[in-house]
């Protein structure tokens, strides 16, 4: 017997077929713990047993239900809704999509060819945490990195000289001394009127610890190098765009340290972590806090 779920965000349509590809059962269910409650049932009255799980496809291999299916300690396999769409031609003639007919594609694709297809790895709990912590880190990297881009393209059309300022210094727009001057000089005026001193105050807000004064001498010299300005109002909506950027960029900056922090504390609670760490550390991408 062959199980095939059809995932969607408010409810799963499910498929049973067996050894001929007939169907055997289906239903829709809900996201919830009655909808695995009555999952459960229909496998057990499928013949589902603890010796021989029915297997499970599914399109996704996330979410409370996977979860509770891999606890369970049955064979889950992960199948990517672009191979669904392939298999799908092989049973109908029809390509448009349906949940129910979906499901049974699924189910089918194990009947057929589950030895084309890994299921998801039977992983202890820290791993599986591990993994969330790490695709979380990975997204929120892509997030900041949209958000500097969408920065660093609005200070090039008012602020050249911004740019040039940080241009090869480590973290670029994304690193605290940036994001500091920034925050008190968003336009070329304001710049303009920076003494070294507010600078120096501004990257120790930021976290710099070292070289302050040299720097912020470096950075005032660089800020005030001449450029072509746009006219006063317009500068001065850019600049109030820049601070709204800005603070987008803050928000994922502190969330990428905040998740690099908590994947490399559940990395280092993993028990192969101290036999390998010293030939292959783990090191996560951090906003620059110097």
């Amino acid at each position: 017997m062959y199980c095939g779920i059809d995932w969607a965000e408010q409810h799963h349509d499910i498929a049973l077929v067996d050894e001929h590809g007939h169907l055997v059962a289906k239903a829709r269910i809900g996201d919830d713990l009655d909808g695995f409650t009555t999952l459960v049932e229909m496998l057990a009255a499928a013949g589902d047993h603890t010796d021989c799980p029915i297997p499970v496809a599914i399109e996704t291999p996330r979410g409370l239900l996977v979860a509770a299916l891999r606890a369970s300690g049955r064979r889950v396999y992960s199948i990517n809704p672009m191979a669904v769409a392939r298999y799908r031609e092989r049973y109908s003639v029809s390509r448009k999509k349906s949940d129910h007919a979906d499901a049974v594609v699924l189910a089918n694709i194990l009947r057929t060819d589950a030895h084309a297809h890994r299921p998801l790895p039977h992983d202890s709990e820290l791993v599986q945490a591990i993994a969330v912590l790490a695709r979380a880190h990975q997204d929120a990297t892509w997030r900041r990195t949209r958000a500097s881009n969408e920065l660093r393209s609005l200070l090039r059309e008012y602020f050249p000289t911004f740019l040039a300022a940080f241009t090869g210094r480590k973290g670029n727009l994304t690193s605290a001394d940036a994001r500091a001057v920034l925050a008190i000089a968003p336009t070329p005026a304001a710049a303009a009127k920076l003494s070294t001193a507010r600078i120096a105050a501004a990257l120790r807000r930021g976290g710099r610890q070292r070289g302050i004064e040299d720097l912020a001498a470096e950075l005032q010299q660089a800020l005030r190098r001449p450029q072509l300005r746009q006219p006063a109002v317009v500068e001065e909506a850019m600049g109030t765009q820049a601070l709204a950027l800005l603070a987008t960029l803050n928000v994922e900056c502190a969330s990428v340290d905040q998740l690099a922090e908590a994947a490399s504390e559940a990395f280092r609670q993993h028990p192969d972590h101290a036999s390998r760490h010293s030939t292959f550390p783990v090191r996560w991408g951090k906003c620059s806090l110097r």
